[in-house]
């Protein structure tokens, strides 16, 4: 997830020595047997590097590096047309992260690079890499570039939406045991609908593809020369429970050209997360001008690497982290299904507890569509004058308006829905519109509509025997003091804030120290590492009455359009895709 920024950057935190705190040492003693790990975090748009400062978790210094190739979600960087639904990356943007952003960091943190014990990366998931053998990626051979198939598939690419509903009726007839853990539901976003999705729309890249990997394993893999398969990315996006996949059996009912897809393509051996995955080679320390042979950490995704940066390691703490879309993780000491989760995994986050995700596939991405085309310039020439982003101009406008004046309820589907209904067919809506509504009105409508989906989402794991005790918000959205206070407001929870701007990053290097052996584990290290502020945003009752009677007309809305009694949604996908094909053939 690319963070979005809505509101002001708090200011920069002091770099260098002024950092150091509680050490019990003079600065000078100090700096000479500092370590230091690094973590890197890759968004849907570009990659961060963090150096961070093992004994504390002080953030010394960061850079980024946009992708170049960014999301391909209409044509290939040729110029070769995308179907609808489809979302593309170019592996080659990931390992220029490493070659970029990473030795500016270490320049900018103005560090010994010597001093570094070791590295991790997070990524967006689930986000999958068809590659040969040795992990060369597919789109990397000449004859493949113009092959859509060959590119990585970004975590937002739902075209297989229909390979995923056959996944689901085949699984529930059959009553696989495997299918409660995922809320009854496995998204279209996933391993086995993506790779089923390649089999059978270009079954010679099928046959072409060695190995089918996530693209938070394929980093690693260029990091340190060995291929591990991370516990989290398998257990939540590759249907691995209790050790084992789903059965030759229901692979060969989907497709018999899919039976040996596990065996063939997925199945690898299991790195603990924390855990070390290898060392860094000679190639990746010319790149990231880090020593070699430092330890390199399993690979993890974005959301799950968050908990521990933010202090979140006990029961009943979700953790929201909040970009262009939005991931929930906890820890539970209990095993329960709950209706639409992403999945419970033991271990998928801390080990010895069950680690819980759901999730919403577009925020930020919805706020961001409508600001690039549904407001008008004179906002953004306004906003400009203040000195303030269009986000946080259009924000403050109605910031004060009483709850529900603006007339308007909207359901935050642009992308579809992750959580709790798993289907990526619906679509977005905004009911009530008239000639006096507003654009703020209207982005103050789609901000309720997250926090409503938000809630849903709570509710859903307070009913299920799973409790949210706690709320904690991370990524780039909880700079907008508007949006977060009407998150608070419709909860009824107290919000406490991740202490870092890079909290995907920040996690990464608290699994490199680690995984490096300065800690004996991630709740160890979370504890001196991690960075929380509590109760910046606390629920105010009368508004929080008055967000009540909005939602019960969102959930009214949600059941209608997103549980089968009006398949509207799902009609009006299907004539756009039959137009596009239609145009194509043409």
């Amino acid at each position: 997830m690319l963070p979005v920024t809505l509101g002001i950057p708090r200011a920069e935190p002091p770099r260098g020595e002024s950092q150091r705190r509680g050490s019990g040492v003079s600065t000078s003693s100090a700096a000479s047997s500092d370590r230091y790990v690094i973590g890197v975090d890759y968004g849907t748009l570009s990659g961060r590097a963090v150096v961070v400062r093992v004994s504390d978790g002080a953030e010394l210094g960061s850079a980024v590096h946009e992708y170049s190739h960014a999301v391909m979600d209409r044509a290939l960087a040729d110029g070769t047309p995308l179907p609808p639904e489809w979302a593309l990356q170019d592996a080659e943007d990931y390992v220029d992260v490493l070659r970029t952003a990473v030795p500016e960091a270490v320049r900018e943190a103005g560090i010994n690079p010597e001093r570094v014990i070791g590295i991790a990366t997070d990524f967006t998931a689930c986000t999958m890499v068809p590659t040969l053998t040795d992990g060369t990626p597919l789109s990397r051979l000449p004859e493949y570039r113009n092959r859509p198939h060959a590119y990585v598939k970004l975590w937002k690419h739902h075209a297989a939406q229909g390979q995923a509903d056959r996944i689901n009726e085949l699984a529930a007839a059959r009553g696989e045991s495997w299918l409660p853990r995922y809320g009854g539901l496995i998204s279209s976003e996933w391993e086995f609908a993506k790779g089923l999705q390649l089999l059978e729309e270009d079954p010679e890249l099928y046959a072409r593809t060695e190995r089918w990997v996530e693209a938070a394993d394929w980093i690693v893999w260029q990091l340190c020369g060995q291929y591990v398969r991370n516990a989290c990315t398998a257990g939540y996006k590759g249907i691995l429970q209790d050790g084992a996949y789903p059965s030759r059996e229901f692979l060969a009912a989907l497709n018999p050209d899919f039976v040996n897809f596990v065996s063939d393509k997925l199945e690898h051996p299991i790195g603990q997360l924390g855990d070390t995955a290898g060392t860094l080679t000679a190639e990746a320390a010319a790149w990231t001008g880090l020593p070699e042979g430092i330890a390199v950490a399993v690979g993890n995704v974005d959301a799950h690497v968050t908990a521990p940066a933010a202090k979140a390691v006990e029961p009943g703490q979700m953790v929201a982290i909040m970009g262009t879309s939005t991931c929930h993780v906890m820890n539970g000491d209990t095993l329960r299904e709950v209706p639409g989760m992403c999945g419970v995994v033991d271990g998928g986050i801390l080990a010895g507890l069950y680690g819980y995700e759901a999730g919403q596939s577009g925020v930020g991405d919805i706020f961001g569509w409508f600001v690039k085309h549904q407001v008008p310039q004179s906002y953004f020439d306004r906003a400009d004058a203040q000195g303030i982003s269009v986000h946080q101009y259009l924000s403050e406008l109605t910031a004060d308006d009483p709850v529900g004046s603006h007339g308007l309820i909207a359901l935050d589907w642009a992308s579809g829905n992750r959580s709790v209904l798993v289907d990526h067919a619906l679509s977005g809506l905004v009911l009530g519109l008239t000639l006096q509504t507003t654009p703020e009105e209207i982005y103050r409508a789609l901000v309720e509509a997250t926090a409503f989906g938000t809630r849903i989402i709570v509710e859903t794991f307070n009913d299920a025997g799973v409790p949210v005790r706690e709320f904690i918000a991370a990524g780039g959205l909880i700079k907008n003091p508007v949006l977060m206070q009407i998150y608070a407001d419709v909860l009824r929870l107290p919000i406490h804030l991740i202490d870092s701007e890079q909290g995907p990053a920040l996690g990464s290097a608290i699994h490199a120290a680690v995984a490096a052996g300065a800690y004996p584990d991630v709740a160890s290290a979370a504890a001196a590492m991690g960075k929380l502020r509590r109760d910046v945003f606390v629920p105010d009752e009368a508004r929080a009455d008055a967000y009540d009677e909005l939602f019960a007309e969102y959930r009214t809305l949600h059941d209608y359009f997103g549980r089968g009694a009006n398949e509207v949604m799902h009609r009006l996908k299907a004539i756009r895709q039959a137009a596009h094909l239609a145009a194509a053939s043409a």
